[in-house]
């Protein structure tokens, strides 16, 4: 059963442009969609790119896209869990510098 409807959820088909690279100077896979603004909480799905590529390759194309749209419960549960995980990123360590 879902419950989407009782989250404020909604589903927006758009059209996303991809570009994948596999080679020495680069290893990137990128999604932009087309029109639409992705926002906190949001989930995209993509339709019909291939999974695997050859080392070398680079491969721009268009897709179909299903964006679900969050809730403002989401939203704000996203935010807030987001500050916090966004302090792992500061967390450092200073160890005494050792003399031989």
């Amino acid at each position: 059963m879902s419950f989407d409807w009782l989250l404020g959820r909604q589903t927006v088909e758009t059209t996303c442009a991809i570009d994948i690279e596999k080679t020495a100077e680069s290893f990137h896979a990128y999604s932009v969609p087309e029109d639409i603004d992705i926002r906190a909480g949001d989930q995209m799905f993509i339709h019909d790119v291939p999974t695997t590529i050859a080392f070398g390759d680079h491969l721009t194309m268009q897709c179909r896209a299903t964006i679900v749209r969050a809730g403002w419960i989401e939203r704000v549960w996203t935010r807030f869990t987001a500050f916090f995980e966004l302090t792992e990123l500061y967390e450092v360590g200073f160890a005494p510098k050792e003399t031989p």
